[in-house]
């Protein structure tokens, strides 16, 4: 892919601004020397105003998703776009999250270009487990591991039952539930279902991927090795 195009694919501009970047003289490569569009060079040597070029398409970010964020493009308030450079907005392919975290709900949160990836993470074959922990309004009634992990547990206005997920009670009523599908509003309610509503609610897991220490608002990408931690049981 030439160099324009290229550059221009990640954000940075049209193929007309970045042209005009290049004439400029602010694409260089790592050592200073200033880069012509019909130069061939290595990819992690290319510098836009002496900074390395954006991760190239492929990319796999995990955010720390903070509360009163949506998981929107468009919406009245603030999304999770807002909290990335404005130029990973503009990206081909674009940027998608990973499903969805509603506004009230905390936590690690993905987003890829790849929409194989995506699909294949979403996927009920692929069995990914979310892990949330959540604290409640009202002390558990005893029965609730067991209501979950049974399978038949019914969600109001369905009629497929939820696969079983599994409980670890943290307090009485401090909760971590580890579950394997993505339905509308599935932990809240799943503890409605049982009587019970969630005051706070965040995803602390994907697979082995947490948040690992990673601050409420902030991202960073993804390795290889760390995309695959998405797949380990």
């Amino acid at each position: 892919m030439k160099l324009v195009k290229l550059i221009a694919s990640l954000g940075y501009g049209s193929r007309k601004d970045v042209a005009q970047l290049f004439r400029s003289g602010r694409i260089t490569d790592a050592d200073g020397e200033v880069l012509y569009a019909d130069d061939v060079v290595p990819y992690e040597t290319i510098r836009v105003d002496d900074e390395p070029l954006d991760p190239p398409p492929g990319l796999t970010l995990m955010m720390h998703k903070p509360l009163g964020v949506t998981c929107s493009r468009k919406d009245p308030g603030r999304v999770v776009y807002d909290l990335l450079p404005p130029r990973y907005n503009v990206r081909s392919p674009a940027l998608s999250t990973v499903g969805r975290l509603d506004r009230d709900t905390s936590g690690l949160l993905l987003f890829t270009d790849d929409g194989a990836l995506l699909h294949r993470i979403i996927s009920p074959k692929a069995q990914v487990t979310k892990v949330y922990e959540a604290t409640l309004a009202q002390d558990l009634r005893g029965d609730e591991g067991e209501l979950f992990a049974s399978g038949t547990l019914l969600l109001e206005g369905e009629t497929t039952p939820l696969a079983p997920a599994a409980l670890e009670l943290l307090g009485s009523r401090h909760v971590r539930l580890g579950v394997n599908e993505g339905r509308y509003h599935q932990v809240r309610r799943m503890f409605a279902a049982a009587g019970n509503h969630v005051e706070t609610l965040q995803r602390v897991s994907i697979g082995a991927l947490t948040l690992d220490g990673l601050p409420p608002g902030e991202w960073r990408a993804l390795d290889a090795a760390e995309v695959a931690l998405i797949f380990a049981p």
